[in-house]
């Protein structure tokens, strides 16, 4: 009988270690698949993107624009947001917004000088609400030029040497310009340049009193700085605008917060030439931006937090 157990009691030990190891095992496997749960769970909190607090602005390289959407970027960090600034074409613009890519615009020229674009994308646009009134386009000559309406071009071709100084090809101002030459039956060449490369010309032409004919638009700080008059239009080719907030669609509904700053954006002419005056001057955009947002506490406590 004691050699039996004797026999037993070791085989029963090493039963017992490999039952405890086994056990063992499988709360170690338990524990360690407990803990990647759970890692994976804070991992899915963590991961989960909050894009509400970023927005991304589409803009062109006009001197009003860069004055306007650094000013708007500026006024959405105030108010906590990453921005992202997209400067594009005219066409590029309106593209991103109707697609989503950008989430909005405070550049839209509208009804006329952008009427092309907006009778393609407009019913994918969400058209918030102008930001600025008594926006307007059209041909223009230096004062000392004795011409007063674009009737009278062509009468002047040999002196303007046929030729009308634009900007980029894109712009709603150049498709425009296009149907007056038409309109008018005018014997000229549109030239496509640039905002900055027509102001060059411009200045070029000014310091000589040589005859020049631009395209420009209210607002712009040439006006301020030299004496210029617009050509009568008396078909109407070019006319009146708002500049309007664009937003794409479904903005309103994940983004509002950001969407009623948007809504809530409008300001005077005075205020974007004092900003476009700053810029012109030397000082870099973001840094007039800042002195504008500086000196004009009221309306950007407004627009961010919708109190007057």
């Amino acid at each position: 009988m004691l050699k039996t157990n004797s026999k037993i009691k070791p085989l029963l030990v090493i039963g017992m270690v490999l039952i405890l190891a086994i056990a063992g095992a499988g709360c170690a496997t338990d524990q360690s698949e407990g803990k990647q749960d759970n890692t994976d769970d804070n991992n899915s909190g963590t991961e989960t993107t909050d894009n509400t607090k970023e927005v991304s602005i589409a803009y062109v390289q006009w001197d009003d624009a860069i004055a306007t959407t650094n000013v708007v970027k500026q006024v959405y960090e105030k108010a906590g947001y990453d921005v992202k600034m997209n400067s594009v074409a005219a066409g590029a613009m309106y593209q991103a917004i109707a697609s989503g890519d950008v989430d909005f615009s405070a550049c839209g020229w509208l009804p006329n000088t952008q009427a092309n674009y907006w009778e393609e994308y407009g019913d994918q646009i969400d058209k918030v609400g102008p930001n600025l009134e008594g926006a307007s386009t059209g041909l223009v000559v230096p004062t000392y030029m004795d011409i007063d309406s674009i009737e009278e071009l062509n009468e002047n071709k040999e002196k303007l040497d046929g030729k009308i100084t634009g900007i980029d090809p894109g712009a709603g101002i150049m498709s425009q310009t296009d149907t007056a030459i038409q309109e008018y039956n005018l014997d000229y060449e549109l030239m496509s340049s640039s905002s900055a490369g027509m102001a060059s010309a411009l200045k070029a032409a000014y310091d000589k009193k040589e005859p020049i004919v631009v395209t420009l638009w209210n607002p712009h700080w040439a006006f301020a700085r030299w004496d210029l008059k617009y050509l009568d239009d008396p078909k109407g080719v070019y006319g009146e605008d708002q500049i309007v907030n664009l937003a794409r669609q479904g903005m309103s509904e994940d983004k509002p917060e950001a969407y009623e700053i948007l809504n809530r954006f409008e300001w005077s002419m005075e205020d974007v030439e004092s900003v476009m005056a700053d810029i012109q001057s030397g000082t870099p955009a973001e840094e007039a931006a800042s002195k504008w947002i500086e000196n004009n506490p009221e309306k950007v406590d407004y627009w961010v937090n919708g109190e007057q």
